[in-house]
C-alpha cells in the first residue's frame, strides 16, 4: 500500500451496504477501528453472492466431481474402483452444511464486533440516510460504504422457464439433465461444465468469443480447453444462440456459427453471460452519485467516489469482480475513512479457474504486453519434466512467466495444472515484491513438487536450468 494523505477526521457511525466478502471485510475493520458500524444485508445471512450461491457451493461441488475424475485416472495405475453412486440429495445437504457453517462463523464475528446487522434492500434517501425498501426504517450514518456487488446479466425471455437457469440456481441441483447447454464460456460456465460433467450430464458450451477463456494466453489454457473438448460433448465458439424454444419435454436451442447454424435439444440450459452491478437499485440519482455508462460507481485509489461521504468497493465497482480484490478494498475503504494514509494499488490481482486441471494467471499476459508495447520475453515450462506430475498423473500442466527482456523484472505469469491456485499465489508475491527471473530462481523450493515449476520456468528463461536443454545454457 502506497502511503496518502490522511481523510477527514473521523465520524463514528458507518453504514455498509451489502455483507459479502467486501461488506463484511469492511464491517469487520471498521468496527475493529471503533465505528458503530450497521450492516446491511438483502441475504438472509451474511457472506454475499459468494459464500450463498457462488465460490464457495461451487468449489464444494467442484471437490466432489474432480475427486470421481482423480479415481477414474487411478485405473492407469492399475487401480479401479466401482461405478461412483451419486445422491445428489446427500451432496447438497453437505454443501448447504458447508454454507452454514461458514454463515455462522460470519454471524459470530459480527456479533463478536457488536455490529448491528439488519436484513434487506437499502437505498439512499439523502448524502447521510439509508432507507430499507418495504419499510420506514431510516438509518442514519456519517459515512457509507457500498459493497452491493453484482447479479447475473439475464437473457430476454428466460427468467421464468424452468429449464433455462442461472450460476445461483445452477449451484442447488435437485436432478441432473442428461443434455444440458451452457451459454458462455468464462469462468462461471466453464466451473459448472466440470460439475454438470462430473455428475453425469453430457455438456454442449456456447460461447461468442473465438476462444474459451479469452481473458488469459492461448497457450497456458490449452491443457484445460484439451480436457474440455475431451469430456463434453461439444463446443462452439463464435457461436450465438438465437433461439431457445421450449417445448413439453425439451428446450430446442438453434446455435449459430460461422461453419453454420445447428438445432439440439437440452434437457437444461445453464445462461453464464457474465454479470451486471447492483448499482441500480440504491437510488443513486436522489444524491448525484456518479457512476460510468455501464453503471459501475467511480471511485478513487482510496475507494472514494464523488461524495465525501460515500466510498464503494467490489463487483459495484467494476471488474475484475473477485472476492479476494473486494474483500482488500473494504478493508482499504474501512481504514481510509479511519484517517490512516491507505490507498488500493496493488501490482496484479491473481485469477482463478477451478477446473481439472485448474487455471491461474496474474498481472500481464502476453496480450497486456503487446497492447502497452512493452519489450516483453515469457518462458514456459511442462510438466512433463515435473517428477511430482509425472507421478500424479499431471503431465499435461504448464506454468508461464512473462518478464522485461531487458531487467528481467517479473511482469506477470499462469499455472494451468494441479494446485494452480495455490501455485499462483507465489507468483503474485513476486510481483507485489518487484521481484526478477533471479530472485525466483534463486528462491530455494522443496522437491517433489509442482511449486518447483515456477522455479523451473525463471531456469528456463535465464538459460540455466538443468532439467531441460533450452541451446541456452553454452551462452551463459
Amino acid at each position: 500500500m502506497h502511503r496518502k494523505p490522511p481523510a477527514s477526521p473521523n465520524t463514528n457511525r458507518l453504514a455498509v451496504i451489502g455483507g459479502g466478502p467486501g461488506g463484511y471485510s469492511a464491517a469487520f475493520r471498521a468496527a475493529d477501528l471503533g465505528f458503530d458500524v450497521t450492516l446491511i444485508e438483502h441475504y438472509p445471512m451474511l457472506g454475499g453472492v459468494c459464500l450463498n450461491v457462488g465460490c464457495i457451493p461451487s468449489k464444494t461441488l467442484l471437490h466432489a466431481t474432480a475427486a470421481i475424475a482423480t479415481a477414474l485416472e487411478l485405473k492407469e495405475q492399475g487401480i479401479t474402483f466401482e461405478s461412483p453412486k451419486i445422491e445428489i440429495k446427500r451432496l447438497m445437504e453437505f454443501k448447504n452444511d458447508v454454507i452454514t457453517r461458514l454463515n455462522s462463523g460470519l454471524t459470530k464475528l459480527a456479533q463478536q464486533r457488536r455490529i448491528n446487522v439488519l436484513q434487506g434492500t437499502a437505498h439512499f434517501h439523502s448524502e447521510n440516510q439509508l432507507k430499507l425498501q418495504d419499510s420506514e426504517q431510516i438509518i442514519n450514518f456519517d459515512k457509507a460504504i457500498i459493497a452491493c456487488g453484482s447479479r447475473n446479466r439475464l437473457i430476454a425471455g428466460t427468467t421464468n422457464n424452468p429449464r433455462i437457469m442461472y450460476s445461483s440456481a445452477a449451484l442447488n441441483i435437485t436432478s441432473v439433465p442428461k443434455q444440458l447447454l451452457i451459454i458462455g464460456g468464462g469462468y462461471i460456465g466453464i466451473e459448472n461444465a466440470f460439475i454438470y460433467q462430473g455428475l453425469g450430464s453430457e455438456v454442449t458450451i456456447a460461447e461468442m468469443e473465438s476462444q474459451l477463456l479469452n481473458l488469459c494466453d492461448a497457450d497456458i489454457a490449452k491443457p484445460l480447453i484439451d480436457r474440455l473438448t475431451h469430456i463434453c460433448d461439444a463446443i462452439h465458439t463464435q457461436a450465438q444462440v438465437t433461439q431457445l424454444e421450449n417445448n413439453t419435454k425439451h428446450i430446442s436451442a438453434e446455435i449459430k456459427t460461422p461453419e453454420g447454424t445447428e438445432h439440439k435439444q437440452f434437457d437444461a440450459v445453464l445462461v453464464a453471460a457474465g454479470r451486471l452491478p447492483n448499482s441500480d437499485r440504491l437510488n443513486l440519482q436522489a444524491i448525484n452519485l456518479i457512476t460510468d455508462d455501464n453503471g459501475y460507481i467511480m471511485v478513487d485509489e482510496c475507494m472514494r467516489t464523488n461524495l465525501p461521504t460515500i466510498y464503494a468497493v467490489g463487483d459495484v465497482t467494476g471488474s475484475p469482480m473477485l472476492a479476494h480484490k473486494a474483500a482488500h478494498q473494504g478493508k482499504i475503504a474501512a481504514e481510509h475513512i479511519s484517517g490512516k494514509r491507505v490507498c488500493f494499488d496493488p501490482k496484479a490481482i491473481p485469477s482463478v479457474i477451478y477446473s481439472n486441471p485448474e487455471l491461474a494467471w496474474v498481472g500481464l499476459t502476453e496480450h497486456d504486453a503487446r497492447s502497452a508495447d512493452i519489450d516483453y520475453r515469457c518462458a514456459l515450462f511442462p510438466w512433463q519434466a515435473n517428477g511430482r506430475a509425472l507421478g500424479t498423473q499431471q503431465s499435461h500442466g504448464l506454468s508461464k512467466l512473462i518478464y522485461h527482456a531487458q531487467t528481467k523484472k517479473l511482469l506477470g505469469g499462469a499455472v494451468c495444472g494441479a494446485n494452480a491456485d495455490e501455485l499462483i499465489a507465489e507468483v503474485t508475491l513476486a510481483l507485489e515484491m518487484d521481484a526478477d527471473l533471479e530472485d525466483i530462481a534463486a528462491s530455494i523450493h522443496p522437491h517433489p513438487t509442482y511449486s518447483e515449476t515456477i522455479a523451473q520456468t525463471a531456469e528456463l528463461a535465464l538459460g540455466t536450468i538443468t532439467e531441460l536443454y533450452s541451446g541456452k545454457q553454452h551462452k551463459q
